[in-house]
């Protein structure tokens, strides 16, 4: 680690090395050379030829093909001082390596060709991994749902307790948030598309003159430039660039993850004050350099953090969109290089956080069941107003008693500071017709969570356990942080 200048803490303390390398240097300059490589075969396959003799042969494309991994990059370093420029430096460093195809390197493309393809490869290799820990969150997240679906708990509104729910509905709640994530994530991953090779402003002019005005040849350069890259296919049109309305459409995916990553975190972060659930503690692990039996929720903490960065750098991308002007402007450069791969790295540290912090949350029943029970007498009016009326009372004249009788044991509590009493004056009030002790039987939490259960099965059966059978393949990450 370096001590003498900046660092991102992105790359330093939350994403993984799998990640930092899809945004490395040597992933981007290797897939410049295969962006070549790819060229030049498309060029000699569609029968590139000057005077009937082809401009392009089999001997280059291997030459270049032996030196594509070797890349020489103090070449590249000292030819960019002198040029100024990245992509002739890199034209130049391998054309040192590949002496017979040096001519024919980059041949009709413009900087674009490798910049903007590389791009639209590296995103998509990025949304992939994105996948693959988004897919494996909601794994861990389903289970814990699963664990607790009959769970009952306090539900909140406004943050006052209200109508219980269980812990496992409330988690169903987080685990759909991600599953419209992972719906959005594969609308966009479904939609890269290279940009091809289209030359200076998108109008291919250059490949046309290259192959003498026959279109047929020039229609094909994009499809099989996209084949052998491992692309459907190429954007339609475009000016010098992919349209960078691209980068909004990937941005805000991302920013959506981390708003659902943000909304779990904070529910945490509350619920740990009410020591009702906490976050994974190690033995070794401070909480407070001045409070030593502190267990603050920092991982919770560090999600909201991190998810506030990307929520807020989508908007880069967004106005990065409309300001370019007309076929290409450079005012991009400089805000790509940073907002998108930051983005990812970012999510990548909130999904490798979310999933560590959900498959060691810990539960307290008894804490929860306090809280429940302190409140419950409040939630079962209703019922209890219901039950007397079928023993023959007036609902208009229970309803007004019973609101009374809360104020005055809301009283006892928010007041006083003492115990909720409500159950004894219900009991001691004539017209309800029912003893403390059938009060007290009524209490039973799982009768007032309504369907929470059943609502936890049927949405893990029909929509989870299919999303995730269908991604299968990806299932058993385990995540490793750094702090």
């Amino acid at each position: 680690m370096s001590t003498d200048r900046y660092v991102s803490p992105l790359s330093e303390r939350y994403a993984s090395r799998e990640m930092q390398y899809i945004f490395s240097p040597d992933m981007k300059f290797r897939t410049w050379r295969k962006l070549w490589i790819a060229l030049a075969e498309t060029e000699m396959e569609l029968g590139l030829s000057r005077n009937g003799e082809p401009v392009i042969t089999v001997e280059q494309i291997q030459e270049m093909r032996d030196h594509a991994e070797e890349i020489n990059y103090d070449v590249a370093r000292e030819r960019e001082k002198e040029v100024r420029h990245d992509v002739m430096s890199h034209v130049y460093a391998y054309g040192q390596q590949c002496p017979k195809a040096a001519g024919i390197i980059h041949l009709g493309a413009t900087s674009c060709y490798v910049g903007d393809n590389t791009d639209i490869i590296v995103m998509t290799q990025a949304l992939r991994l994105v996948k693959k820990k988004l897919v494996n969150v909601m794994a861990v997240l389903g289970d814990f749902a699963e664990k607790y679906k009959a769970q009952p708990t306090l539900a909140f509104t406004h943050f006052q307790p209200a109508q219980p729910t269980t812990v496992g509905k409330r988690a169903a709640l987080w685990l759909q948030e991600f599953c419209l994530d992972l719906e959005d994530l594969d609308h966009c991953l479904g939609g890269m598309k290279l940009l091809g090779s289209k030359g200076t402003t998108g109008t291919q002019a250059s490949f046309l003159e290259l192959f003498d005005g026959d279109q047929e040849k020039v229609d094909r350069i994009d499809p099989m430039i996209a084949e052998k890259m491992g692309f459907q296919e190429c954007f339609p049109v475009s000016g010098q660039t992919y349209s960078r309305k691209v980068d909004t459409r990937v941005a805000n995916v991302l920013a959506g993850i981390g708003a659902s990553a943000h909304k779990m975190s904070n529910d945490i972060r509350l619920l740990q004050h009410l020591k009702e659930v906490e976050e994974p503690f190690e033995k070794g692990q401070i909480g407070s350099s001045a409070m030593a039996y502190k267990r603050n929720p920092m991982r919770s903490e560090r999600i909201a953090s991190l998810s506030r960065y990307v929520m807020i750098d989508a908007l880069n991308p967004a106005v990065t969109s409309a300001c370019q002007w007309f076929e290409r402007t450079l005012d991009d450069s400089a805000n790509k290089r940073l907002s998108i791969p930051e983005a990812f790295l970012a999510v990548d540290g909130i999904l490798d956080l979310c999933l560590n912090v959900v498959d060691g949350l810990v539960v307290y029943p008894k804490v929860i069941e306090k809280h429940l029970r302190s409140e419950l007498p409040f939630m079962a009016t209703e019922n209890i107003m219901m039950d007397a009326v079928k023993m023959g009372g007036n609902r208009q004249e229970l309803h007004e008693r019973i609101r009374k009788l809360s104020m005055e044991a809301g009283q006892r509590v928010k007041v006083d500071g003492g115990e909720n009493n409500l159950l004894e004056l219900i009991a001691a009030e004539p017209a309800f017709r029912m003893t403390l002790e059938e009060l007290q039987e009524s209490m039973d939490p799982a009768r007032y969570v309504g369907r929470a259960r059943e609502q936890v099965e049927a949405f893990l059966e029909k929509v989870i356990r299919p999303v995730l059978q269908e991604n299968r393949e990806l299932l058993g990450l385990k995540a490793e942080i750094n702090v």
